[in-house]
């Protein structure tokens, strides 16, 4: 993916495709200070969706990953990039997600760093639907750092409520 994200400083979306975080929260179960998208400043349904993460100094895992060197741990940006990817599906589906709804991990390919993240840095990630079938999404993520790319990697989700959390993927 090619699209890169300008971020002004405003402090409210000003157009339909642009989420909050107070909408963010409507479409995600995660809360501080697992809560890893700050806004999504625009989405196409069925199709792509950019997101920002404001990494500030203050983050719980800084103070130990690294004290002498703080950078935000590879596990949280790939995490980031599924929680954009869980909102383009639910804004897809065109549905909110009920308190049973849950979206699990079923696969991580080819996951590359490609830069260090850091305390001040905005993660932009970009989020695109490769295919869904029988159940599970499949999406290319990019996340950067000033137009740098910092992590991409295919991710593959599947949406489960409480009912059926019980069950394997894809029965």
């Amino acid at each position: 993916m090619t699209t890169t994200a300008t971020v002004t400083s405003e402090s409210t979306c000003t157009t339909k495709k642009c989420l909050d975080i107070h909408t963010i929260k409507q479409y995600l179960p995660h809360r501080y200070p697992m809560l890893l998208v700050d806004r999504v400043l625009d989405w196409e349904a069925g199709k792509t969706i950019t997101a920002i993460k404001n990494v500030t100094a203050n983050e719980e895992f800084f103070n130990g990953h690294f004290p002498h060197k703080p950078v935000m741990p590879g596990v949280l940006m790939i995490e980031a990039m599924a929680q954009t990817a869980a909102i383009l599906s639910f804004l897809t589906m065109d549905v909110k997600p009920d308190e049973s709804s849950v979206v699990y991990f079923v696969g991580i390919d080819n996951a590359r760093f490609k830069r260090p993240v850091e305390p001040g840095d905005q993660l932009v990630m970009n989020v695109e639907i490769l295919r869904v079938a029988r159940g599970i999404w499949k999406y290319k993520a990019v996340a950067s750092v000033d137009g740098q790319t910092a992590v991409e990697a295919e991710l593959m989700c599947t949406i489960r409520s409480a009912a059926d959390a019980s069950q394997p993927a894809g029965k």
